[in-house]
């Protein structure tokens, strides 16, 4: 089944919240959806191996971000939950990342494995004065990109905003995952690097991934197809 590219990310504070949002799509193809730390911590692998079972698609967004063992393990342990989409951390370095690679392509799993650039809170005075790297974060995100890709990541999560340099600068296959998103006339919020949906499509993004504006909609369905249709 092929996967929508829209994700939604359940960022919600509990697994019967969780349970009550998806409850609306029923009569509808199941969404794909993003498991973070909020929920994950709550609900744990077991409910996320149900949601498999139940024929989500599920990216699980735990940034791993170790010592190249430790991570090896991680990934080893989450590959028992049939999960489509993985997220590690790029900074974690490229030893790491093959790591991780290594233990799915023993296990001939399907997981896909993104890798982190640059957070979409992350603004410029950030970068060069908190994390004390130099240069753009346009040039840190394709470095970042390059790293994940020879390693073996098959992709990058990356603000809409850099799509289009990482797919210059990538093969054709090298996914670009883009997370702050936020719907024209909108509230951005925490968000620094946000883009709409068909902008965001038309920079280069293969996945979208929105979650308070759909989540917190007061219908929820229906901003979810629409983002399908916009793009």
């Amino acid at each position: 089944m092929e996967k929508s590219p829209v994700i939604i990310a359940l960022d919600l504070p509990s697994q019967q919240e969780a349970e009550n949002f998806l409850d609306r799509f029923q009569g509808a193809e199941k969404p794909f959806i993003k498991i973070g730390y909020q929920l994950f911590y709550r609900v744990g692998p077991t409910w996320v191996r149900e949601k498999k079972e139940q024929g989500y698609s599920i990216f699980l967004d735990l940034k791993l971000h170790d010592i190249p063992n430790t991570v090896q393990k991680g990934v080893s342990s989450l590959l028992e939950l049939g999960i489509d989409f993985l997220t590690i951390h790029a900074a974690g370095g490229s030893e790491m990342i093959r790591a991780a690679r290594e233990v799915i392509d023993q296990a001939q799993s399907n997981l896909q494995l993104l890798a982190v650039t640059q957070l979409t809170s992350t603004d410029q005075t950030m970068l060069n004065n908190e994390l004390g790297i130099p240069g753009t974060i346009a040039e840190s995100v394709v470095n970042y990109a390059l790293l994940a890709e020879k390693a073996g990541a098959h992709g990058v999560i990356c603000s809409a905003q850099e799509a289009k340099s990482i797919k210059k600068s990538t093969s054709g296959s090298f996914l670009a995952v883009t997370p702050g998103i936020r719907l024209a006339g909108t509230d951005v919020q925490d968000q620094k690097r946000v883009m709409t949906p068909a902008l965001a499509i038309e920079n280069g993004a293969d996945y979208l991934v929105v979650g308070r504006p759909i989540t917190q909609a007061a219908d929820p369905v229906a901003v979810y197809q629409g983002i399908l249709e916009q793009i």
